[in-house]
């Protein structure tokens, strides 16, 4: 018997279904979903200790934790909250636009940029009266991440920047579109098909999703994807990375780890080394064999393992 799958029931969308999980293992971790005003235009939702945290939470080191362009900061960080929040006092937003975050300040480049979407993490932060903390930032969110470390050079103590290319040019972003095989940068990160998916997760992911269904990618498109558009395509044209083939990169205070993915096709291993040189003596880089542009997800032990290594103190010897 033939039977066809052309039509799934509203009833029960899988990617829903998903996101359910991740907000219990959230929730199981004694994070709460919050939403803060940090100003009169911009409104932030992030996943935080309880406002009367316990003492013994109280007594664990801050880590803000900093999602890349795409899902929202549940879907990128769902292999982490666990083994981390055992030693941190993890805080979670989504970023400007992501998520339940949102401003309605002027759209121009300057409210747009990863300058502004540092700005608004220095405030909840600020707001959340947390006075020291370090940063772990992928892709886009190490954009906001480097940016924060030059804001607070004395409150951020440690900075990781994963898979993410603050030293690139115009140049690396026409390379990355032709290796995408598309018009512009906003085709690949703004998926709206099935068939969008699978190349978008092509170039993050080493995993492939040949013989996932339409009908489920289309649910994921859907539901990761559908919401402010716009206000997302106008945050890869307000980018100040990139725009041009200079380089704006400089050292900061802080001591940073660079974890990078071996096969990573966004930003290139090579542009980790030629980072790496430019942080100067400070910056350590740490490469993770055969994964590419997602090592938190595809390679969640070893990026686990990295983090809390570079920002626990080291046990004492015996």
């Amino acid at each position: 018997m033939l039977i066809k799958f052309n039509y799934i029931s509203p009833l029960f969308n899988i990617a829903n279904f998903i996101e359910a999980i991740l907000r219990r293992r959230f929730s199981s971790t004694g994070l709460s979903l919050q939403i803060l005003s940090i100003d009169s235009e911009t409104t932030i939702q992030f996943w935080a200790p309880p406002p009367s945290p316990s003492p013994e939470n109280q007594k664990k080191p801050s880590l803000l934790l900093l999602h890349g362009f795409g899902p929202s900061a549940l879907w990128q960080w769902s292999h982490q909250v666990k083994p981390l929040s055992k030693v941190f006092r993890l805080y979670i937003p989504d970023l400007v636009f992501f998520g339940g975050s949102t401003t309605t300040s002027s759209s121009s480049d300057e409210n747009r940029s990863e300058i502004f979407q540092a700005s608004c993490m220095r405030k909840l932060m600020e707001k959340l009266g947390v006075e020291r903390f370090s940063v772990v930032g992928t892709s886009y969110g190490g954009f906001v991440a480097y940016n924060m470390a030059k804001m607070l050079p004395e409150k951020l103590e440690k900075v990781i920047l994963a898979s993410s290319g603050v030293n690139m040019r115009r140049s690396d972003n026409e390379a990355f579109i032709a290796r995408a095989k598309c018009h512009g940068v906003a085709e690949v990160m703004l998926p709206s098909s099935a068939t969008d998916i699978r190349r978008f997760s092509g170039m993050v992911s080493t995993k492939r999703l040949d013989y996932v269904p339409d009908f489920v990618l289309n649910d994921f498109c859907q539901k990761m994807y559908s919401e402010k558009r716009e206000e997302k395509a106008r945050l890869l044209e307000g980018l100040t990375i990139g725009r041009d083939n200079n380089l704006n990169v400089t050292p900061i205070e802080q001591d940073v780890m660079l974890i990078w993915g071996e096969l990573d096709q966004v930003f290139p291993l090579k542009m980790a080394y030629h980072l790496k040189e430019m942080l100067g003596k400070k910056a350590t880089l740490k490469v993770i064999p055969k994964t590419s542009h997602i090592p938190q997800l595809e390679k969640s032990k070893e990026f686990n393992g990295i983090v809390m290594s570079f920002l626990l103190p080291p046990y004492p010897s015996l």
